[in-house]
């Protein structure tokens, strides 16, 4: 059996307690970055997602600054299609490797936002940018294990006698999240990680299942991971309490305004279907309720430390291994999974979890 790994979650476009009330908070700035990587590392997360969306600090940057002021976490910073020449990202990616001693990962991202997307100068639709995403992640991984210059002649780009250095240490893992069939067909050819978000585990079953035989054509065996929000406290009482106070208040236009951007994007659908599950509750410990205010991967678990495993170990049995988790604030809830969740997750998994 597979290694179980842990990420976080940099919040870069800042942080809070009540997506209702704006003086809760917390801006954006290295000193809270650094709180939060911290945090992160001592509770022995493996890596570190930073975001890319239109609000969010610059990911590279933000990437390579914590980095550098830790010893072990690894960032999973997302390589998109179109905003880097592929020769170009392939170079960063060898740098960033070379300094770091290996600790680079790679999330492919084609865009949830039409809007986003198109205000950040992308012109090529949601199909065309997967397949600007495949032709772009050949490249790179041609690049990385060419041991001469590389020509290449595709549809998107060309290129004469490409060499990249410095040299990888390793192959860097790649992480995609998506609910698309153009999503699920990249990540059968060229992810080690398909991440899903927050669904009823039977659901996530019969799409790992799909996925896996999509991956069967091209002779790969990825893995398969999910992308959730965390609330631990002692007591479930008191984690319902914190649940309920970051959307207390929040409007119907705020979650309308929320919704409309991210419309296009099917994993976004997918969340907004769920968010209409009655009582907000998929299982008793897995709510709805932030898909209300954020984008993404708003579906949580919410409950005390041997809740929270319970649900985690529920996607542990269907065959999950890799979990990108996130909670408010996300420093404190870094720290309290560390310290009240991990230790029972290992005891349920001998052997798995370092």
């Amino acid at each position: 059996m597979r290694p179980i790994e842990f990420g976080w979650y940099v919040p870069t476009s800042g942080d809070t307690i009540s997506y209702a009330e704006p003086e809760t908070s917390i801006p954006p700035s290295m000193e809270m970055f650094d709180r939060v990587t911290q945090a992160a590392e001592k509770a022995g997360f493996t890596y570190l997602l930073l975001p890319v969306n239109t609000m969010c600090w610059e990911a590279w940057m933000v990437g390579a600054m914590m980095a550098a002021r830790t010893k072990t976490i690894a960032p999973l910073i997302a390589a998109r299609p179109g905003y880097i020449a592929p020769a170009q990202m392939a170079k960063m990616v060898a740098t960033f490797d070379q300094l770091t001693g290996g600790r680079i990962r790679i999330n492919l991202i084609a865009g949830q936002s039409e809007a986003q997307v198109e205000g950040d100068g992308i012109r090529l639709g949601k199909d065309e940018r997967y397949a600007l995403m495949d032709e772009e992640v050949t490249i790179m991984k041609a690049l990385w294990a060419a041991k001469q210059p590389l020509d290449f002649e595709g549809r998107f780009h060309t290129l004469k006698q490409a060499v990249t250095i410095p040299k990888m240490t390793k192959m860097p893992p790649f992480y995609l999240g998506g609910g698309s069939r153009q999503a699920w067909e990249v990540s059968a050819k060229h992810a080690d990680v398909h991440l899903f978000w927050g669904d009823h585990p039977d659901a996530i079953a019969r799409d790992m299942a799909e996925i896996r035989d999509m991956a069967k054509v091209w002779g790969r065996d990825l893995q398969f991971g999910m992308r959730l929000q965390i609330v631990c406290r002692n007591t479930e009482e008191e984690a319902w309490a914190a649940a309920d106070a970051l959307v207390r208040g929040v409007t119907e236009q705020q979650t309308k305004a929320v919704h409309a951007v991210y419309a296009t994007s099917v994993a976004n659908q997918r969340m907004q279907a769920l968010s209409r599950t009655p009582g907000e509750r998929l299982l008793p410990n897995l709510w709805t309720g932030i898909t209300r205010v954020r984008p993404g991967a708003g579906v949580a678990i919410v409950g005390n430390p041997e809740q929270c495993a319970g649900v985690l170990q529920q996607f542990i049995d269907i065959g999950c291994d890799s979990f990108c988790l996130s909670g408010y604030l996300h420093d404190e809830e870094a720290e309290r999974f560390g310290r009240m969740v991990r230790p029972l997750l290992k005891a349920a998994n001998p052997g798995r979890i370092a």
